[in-house]
């Protein structure tokens, strides 16, 4: 009963606009936190007179603040300006089709507006948090048109492959001789139903069967032009197509014979778009195979490999998996499989990752050879590996059916889930030793069709960044007269020629590529930002922008990386040199550590003061964008909230101290625009959740909206004490 009167009287005694921001929860530690009772709200310390632009900034979550409760009142309590945290990001206002949608940008502007509290805009233009998919497909390949001419062709069908390439003949009887020591020229366009090379021979009839073999032709899966010359050793007046070894369908058309150097085609109809045969062609009478004049068909969708996902276990490394009685190994190259007591499928599962995901829509067909030593089925199905979302499945395949003989099979079906980085084999209910090998990952892609050229993929994804700001301009009304307008562009390495760090690419990304989508590659280097920028300036004067638009270059690292700082100033002034396009500012993140290795911390503070002269020095107006801190101990591992000491805390604080501090005394008061405290609290969750920064004393409140002695340390910089 005492320490909840204790308590009751403390949240009684320091109340900012109704919020109860001070004290923790142990009695023994009272004392060294009634000083905070005696703190104003964060804003009040600012210097209004010698700092008259200064903005002092939060970044939350808008749906919360748009509720107008306890984080609404602490915003607009402490703070001038708030950052949504993801709310105007594209991927959360644009679908997979490319609507917009921006009702709650719309009602975070509302809020505000009643709160009399500015919005800085977060973010126009950036890699990360992207629809891809939508993004992705306005640069897809294009689809051609039917060729010219492309009318007709002669298909030719064989019911089987057989042993001699004579058991299937198409003959075509030539109206004059080919002549002995002329060369000739012979060309088609030719496809297969599965790729084939067989030879062309000539002869004379009733003259023995003595051929003379031409060079082969070959057919592939989509059309193709073959061209060959030749010079007869005889005299001869027929033409033997001979695919006897070939199962399946041939197409041939624009067929042309001519006599080298003569423009004269000796093949009658060689177009097929006379619609009959003429009496030329024929085939043996025994001959079961068919042929006839058919409308040309395109190319059929070809399968693109996935080489991530393939295997031939020839490093005679097996997939994992799991289960009781279930061994897994390779033997001569075959991944083997024994299992037992037969149980449900999922019970024994074989794992298969890829490092890239599948495609959420993207339709995927995976070809092994199988068998087993009795027959059965085995599942196969895409899954999201992540065990919090509890392992969902991304699609299944159809059963896989295993006979006592090696079979070649196939099976196809559409990934329907996102993050789906993992193939399951689900053989539980098989009961038997199965042998698998050379698996294949494949996706569908039409054959008839051509990449878009760089310069139309810079149109189309200028007319959708384009499209994105104005939609985003019409929204905010002009209230939002601050943004980032391009985020984390540079990388933080290479040398751009001029001994700077290139921008972010996918070519330097790594294993982050897959999951971003980086405007830079196609709008390139030196007009991504040109372009941004002057649709922010376009759109925000057409909806209803008065006040001076004020436009951001923000990045992360420049108080650790001191030549990244350097890097981004140098990549304004590349940008500016047009001479069209103006930037007004640059954004540091600042999401620092303190360091209790004394020697790890000085030289972190020395960087710092290195980045404020930096940005200092490039005449444009600072913003530290998204300051929050963490702790690591003397060993360099995080400190988490819940391991946190009163000490640890009170260094945490003195830090904040000297960033704020700093910030003043080196950035002159022109170009101070201000500081955005990322985190008002500290991060829920754990190490690695989705939360930033998990489980880390990042706030200057604590969960429980208290005060911490990082509130003071902010307070006293801000004061300047």
């Amino acid at each position: 009963m005492v320490w909840g009167t204790l308590v009751a009287a403390l949240l009684a005694s320091c109340v900012d606009t109704e919020i109860a921001d001070v004290t923790v929860a142990k009695p023994e530690s009272i004392a060294q936190y009634e000083y905070l009772n005696d703190y104003a709200p964060l804003k009040s310390y600012i210097d209004r007179a010698a700092n008259p632009d200064f903005k002092l900034g939060l970044a939350l979550a808008a749906n919360e603040f748009i509720e107008g409760g306890l984080v609404f009142r602490l915003a607009e309590a402490n703070f001038d300006e708030v950052t949504a945290g993801n709310a105007m990001k594209y991927a959360s206002c644009v679908n997979d089709k490319g609507e917009m949608n921006f009702e709650t940008v719309d009602k975070f502007v509302t809020a505000a507006q009643a709160a009399g509290i500015t919005i800085y805009g977060h973010t126009l233009a950036w890699h990360a948090q992207q629809n891809n998919k939508y993004l992705n497909s306005l640069i897809k390949d294009k689809e051609l048109p039917p060729a010219v001419g492309e009318g007709n062709c002669l298909h030719i069908s064989t019911p089987e492959a057989k042993a001699n390439p004579w058991d299937w003949q198409n003959i075509y009887d030539l109206e004059s001789s080919l002549l002995q020591g002329k060369t000739y020229v012979f060309s088609m366009k030719t496809k297969a139903s599965s790729a084939v090379t067989f030879p062309l021979w000539i002869e004379t009839p009733n003259a023995g069967n003595t051929h003379y073999g031409i060079p082969q032709i070959s057919a592939g899966t989509t059309w193709s032009t073959i061209s060959i010359e030749f010079t007869p050793n005889s005299d001869c007046s027929r033409l033997l197509f001979s695919f006897g070894q070939f199962g399946g369908d041939l197409w041939f058309d624009d067929m042309v014979l001519v006599e080298k150097g003569s423009e004269q085609n000796m093949i009658k109809n060689g177009t097929f778009e006379e619609g009959s045969l003429p009496s030329n062609w024929s085939k043996p009478s025994w001959h079961a195979h068919s042929y006839s004049i058919i409308p040309t068909p395109g190319d059929a969708a070809v399968m693109i490999p996935v080489s991530v996902a393939s295997y031939d276990f020839q490093n005679g490394t097996p997939l994992p998996g799991w289960g009781d009685g279930m061994t897994l190994k390779v033997e001569d190259g075959v991944f083997v499989i024994e299992t037992s007591n037969p149980t449900d499928s999922w019970k024994k599962q074989i794992c298969h990752e890829t490092k890239v995901p599948f495609e959420n829509g993207q339709t995927y067909s995976v070809s092994l050879k199988i068998k087993g030593t009795v027959a059965g089925n085995i599942g196969l199905a895409f899954q999201n590996p992540d065990p919090d979302k509890g392992y969902p499945n991304c699609g299944n395949f159809p059963d896989i059916p295993i006979t006592t003989e090696w079979k070649e099979i196939t099976v196809k079906t559409t990934c329907n889930g996102e993050e789906a980085l993992r193939l399951i084999w689900s053989v539980g209910a098989y009961g038997g030793t199965i042998f698998m090998d050379d698996i294949d990952i494949f996706y569908e892609k039409s054959a008839s069709s051509i990449p878009l050229t760089p310069e139309e993929k810079k149109e189309a994804l200028t007319l959708a960044m384009n499209n994105w700001i104005e939609g985003m301009m019409k929204a905010t009304g002009g209230y939002v007269t601050t943004w980032d307008v391009v985020n984390e562009a540079i990388s933080g390495g290479g040398n751009d020629g001029e001994g700077f760090y290139v921008l972010e690419s996918a070519s330097n990304a790594g294993a982050n590529a897959a999951n971003n989508f980086y405007w830079q590659d196609y709008l390139g280097s030196e007009d991504y930002a040109r372009i941004v920028v002057a649709a922010a300036r376009k759109y925000y004067a057409e909806n209803g922008g008065v006040k001076p638009l004020k436009l951001f270059i923000n990045d992360y690292n420049l108080e650790y990386d001191n030549h990244k700082a350097k890097s981004l100033v140098h990549w304004i002034e590349k940008w500016e040199s047009d001479g069209v396009t103006k930037i007004d500012g640059i954004g540091t993140q600042m999401h620092v550590t303190y360091r209790a290795n004394a020697a790890d911390q000085q030289k972190q503070e020395e960087r710092v003061v290195n980045m404020f002269e930096i940005l200092a020095k490039s005449g444009k107006l600072v913003k530290v964008s998204e300051l929050d801190m963490g702790y690591v101990d003397e060993s360099g591992t995080a400190v988490l909230t819940k391991d946190m000491t009163e000490e640890q805390h009170k260094a945490m604080a003195e830090y904040y101290k000297f960033i704020v501090k700093k910030y003043f005394e080196i950035i002159p008061v022109a170009q101070q625009y201000g500081i955005t405290q990322w985190c008002a609290t500290d991060a829920p969750g754990a190490p690695g959740d989705s939360n930033w920064r998990g489980g880390e004393p990042v706030g200057l409140w604590d969960s429980n909206y208290n005060r911490k002695h990082t509130y003071a340390g902010f307070a006293d910089g801000l004061a300047g004490k």
